[in-house]
């Protein structure tokens, strides 16, 4: 079923909360080079709690952390159960240190496993006339799976 591809991780979440760290393996660190002239960073990461048959067969959720979502398709909203369980999410850059990344605002969970950074870009990554459904709008629910 469809194309196959393989995915390298290129590091781990070492530890999550208030501000966490994402601990690179060391033969990705080169690409680590210019990240410090840069406040925040687009984190893809593996849901791997989520990486089984029934959550990877799973197609459409009521996105629990949204009161009044309806029933809605996993393309169409954040859910960590999907068919390719990779989580997204945007985080400041507190600190660099080696392979050592310290962030704020990660929404993983310690042992996730990072698939690829990406700088963040205001210009080009924050489109303040994009649309989303009103039960988006409540309490934050920016950064928040589901």
């Amino acid at each position: 079923m469809g194309e196959h591809g393989d995915i390298v991780f290129i590091g781990t979440v070492e530890s999550a909360g208030e501000t966490s760290i994402l601990r690179i393996y060391p033969e990705f660190c080169p690409a680590l080079l210019g990240l410090e002239r840069y406040s925040h960073l687009i984190v893809l990461y593996w849901f791997h709690l989520r990486d089984n048959p029934e959550h990877r067969k799973t197609l459409q959720v009521t996105p629990p952390r949204h009161e009044g979502a309806p029933l809605t398709g996993v393309f169409a909203c954040r859910s960590p159960s999907r068919p390719n369980p990779i989580g997204m999410t945007v985080v400041k850059i507190e600190e660099m240190d080696g392979c050592r990344i310290v962030v704020s605002g990660l929404d993983a969970l310690e042992g996730s496993p990072i698939v690829d950074l990406k700088t963040y870009n205001p210009d080009s990554d924050s489109l303040p006339d994009a649309e989303v459904p009103d039960y988006m709008r409540h309490h934050g629910s920016q950064g928040h799976p589901a």
